[in-house]
């Protein structure tokens, strides 16, 4: 992955892990337009890059990222002049989150709040320090969950808690977002990034990335099939694509001989034809 200079956010690859880092601590990493432009170009460049595995997503100082930038005050969110061709900035992240080849981990170092919580809700895994905070504090700003929320949220921890935490704004600590299903695990802060980088690791070492990119993509799309009929439709076809090719050959015969794999697979030119829906929806505004 080329290095380029981020206006707000940090972006280092080691061992096959892209750390991206949000990086505006003096806001507690707030979100603005210039990040969403950032994120979007960061993720691009990590799924052209066969060297990219695995991309952790953390925050620099004391936040993760606090939510949208209100500096403007209480103008923040009037997106009238664009009237029906207005697009959420966090929800063009989150769309892009969910659609990348590279498993994406959160590791959740201090407050996240707003979009700040929203946009870690596509990433696959996610895991917080005790000095975390959460908080879909929309209905306190007077507006409505954005980042595609009200699609992800109730399916990562249930429509009742879900409504719980959007109907009342509250900010809430680790342990009940453990509770619930939201994070995977609670680390103390100095041991946070080694456990994201654990993880990572355990992925980029072991694992086909085009089997990973393959069924991260299934999972997410799946969620929202209405019978298990689409799932065995689409497992089927790919296994007919991809049953014969060199990493299986290389994932059997590496158990066998009990020795590392390394799989010769390349996301960027070995991934197989799938379905149409595959790719991100065409945005169109509302009334056409």
């Amino acid at each position: 992955m080329p290095e380029q200079e981020y206006e707000t956010v940090r972006a280092e690859v080691a061992d096959r892990i892209l750390t991206v880092t949000l990086n505006r601590p003096e806001r507690l990493n707030a979100f603005n337009p210039q990040m969403m432009r950032d994120l979007l170009d960061v993720l691009d460049a990590a799924d052209a890059d066969d060297e990219v595995r695995v991309v952790v997503v953390t925050g620099a100082g004391r936040g993760f990222c606090a939510g949208a930038d209100v500096s403007s005050g209480g103008s923040s969110f009037d997106h009238r002049r664009a009237g029906a061709w207005h697009r959420d900035t966090g929800g063009r992240v989150a769309l892009r989150i969910y659609s990348s080849n590279k498993p994406v981990i959160a590791a959740i170092n201090g407050p996240a709040a707003g979009v700040g919580a929203s946009m870690t809700l596509p990433m696959d895994i996610r895991l917080a320090s005790t000095s975390a905070k959460f908080g879909f504090v929309f209905a306190r700003r007077g507006i409505v969950p954005e980042s595609a929320a009200s699609w992800f949220l109730p399916r990562a921890v249930g429509m009742q808690r879900a409504m719980e935490w959007v109907a009342t704004g509250r900010v809430f600590g680790p342990d009940e977002a453990l509770s619930a299903g939201l994070v995977r695990s609670v680390h103390p802060p100095e041991e946070l990034l080694p456990a994201a980088y654990e993880l990572a690791r355990e992925i980029a070492e072991n694992t086909s990335a085009i089997s990973v990119a393959l069924s991260r993509q299934m999972m997410w799309r799946m969620l929202g099939e209405s019978h298990p009929m689409a799932a065995h439709r689409l497992d089927s076809r790919i296994m007919s694509q991809i049953g014969g090719g060199p990493d299986p050959v290389e994932g059997v015969e590496s158990f066998l001989a009990k020795r590392p794999p390394e799989f010769p697979g390349r996301v960027s030119k070995d991934m197989p034809a799938v379905h149409p829906w595959w790719q991100e929806e065409e945005f169109r505004p509302f009334g056409e």
